[in-house]
């Protein structure tokens, strides 16, 4: 397992765009779980205070799988970095859990000065085998132990998922469409990434992280029409390559409304239908379909894409 960082961490990488409060390099040291500082208070007071060392691993591999896929190592090195007690955090410290001078000067200072051994991103690992390790100071490691579970093991389990439905395509394109539900979006869509996810929706995530931006249309665009042909006909005119939504009707109908909108875009506009999508319903099914349909019409480049519950 590599040393990927020794010592104090003072490096500053830049940030192009981010504005998230979960990874962006702002001060983060009550980025902890409560009890963590309270520890650390403990063993300040009693002189625990020689060097530990904490592993982070886990006892089983996620959703049942053979393995898992390593990743937020830079998420993590982002928040030792950023790491520091503002004077508005040790006063919100000092009022809710009373603590001594001693202590709240002791995290005035307080950077991370330990040593970090971690497999790299991207790598497979198995249970019971160290993600990451940290030997610090003991009421230093006891502090930033809850941010580096966050951000190791969020990503690590979004990787390891984005992994197993890249494998699962075999070959196939998998997008991430993560950012409505995802708790921590601008991990999901690097981590799906990571995993093999060969584009995101998620805007921000995109450009932050030079990922190809992927998305079709809503159900509410075509809902918004007289009928779902006039809806297809009017993305169609508008954007160069475009995608449409089959299942907000009737897939069967849909589809021959998309090639129907497909054909005249590419004739009066030279607009190309890249792929067609289906959100609901028999997904197996209706792909087969779809595909048989779109090849007895000529449009055999067109993809068909599966999103929901999958």
């Amino acid at each position: 397992m590599p040393t990927v960082q020794s010592g104090l961490i003072t490096e500053d990488r830049p940030r192009r765009y981010i504005a998230d409060p979960t990874i962006t390099p702002i001060p983060t040291a009550l980025y902890t779980d409560l009890y963590h500082v309270d520890a650390a208070y403990v063993a300040l007071k009693s002189g625990q205070v020689g060097e530990a060392t904490f592993d982070l691993y886990t006892r089983s591999n996620p959703f049942g799988g053979g393995f898992m896929l390593v990743a937020g190592l830079e998420p993590a090195l982002d928040y030792l970095r950023a790491f520091k007690y503002t004077r508005d955090d040790r006063d919100y410290l000092e009022r809710v859990k009373g603590y001594e001078p001693e202590f709240l000067e002791y995290l005035r200072t307080l950077r991370f000065t330990g040593q970090i051994q971690a497999i790299p991103e991207g790598e497979i690992a198995f249970p019971n085998e160290p993600l990451l390790r940290i030997t610090a100071p003991f009421p230093e490691a006891l502090i930033i132990e809850s941010g580096l579970l966050r951000s190791v093991g969020i990503s690590t389990l979004i990787a390891t998922k984005a992994a197993r439905l890249t494998l699962a395509a075999k070959g196939r394109t998998v997008a991430d469409f993560a950012f409505r539900r995802a708790h921590e979006p601008f991990l999901a869509a690097r981590s799906g990434y990571i995993g093999g996810c060969a584009s995101t929706s998620f805007v921000a995530g995109a450009r932050e992280y030079d990922i190809p931006g992927s998305g079709t249309i809503p159900h509410a665009l075509v809902q918004a029409y007289a009928d779902e042909l006039t809806a297809f006909r009017a993305v169609a005119a508008s954007l160069p390559e475009f995608s449409l939504l089959l299942d907000t009707y009737d897939v069967a109908q849909g589809i021959d409304h998309a090639i129907t909108a497909g054909k005249e875009a590419r004739e009066v506009h030279g607009h190309r239908l890249n792929a067609v999508r289906l959100d609901s319903g028999d997904l197996d099914a209706d792909s087969r379909m779809c595909r048989t349909r779109l090849d007895e019409a000529g449009m055999g480049e067109v993809r068909v894409l599966a999103s929901g519950d999958i």
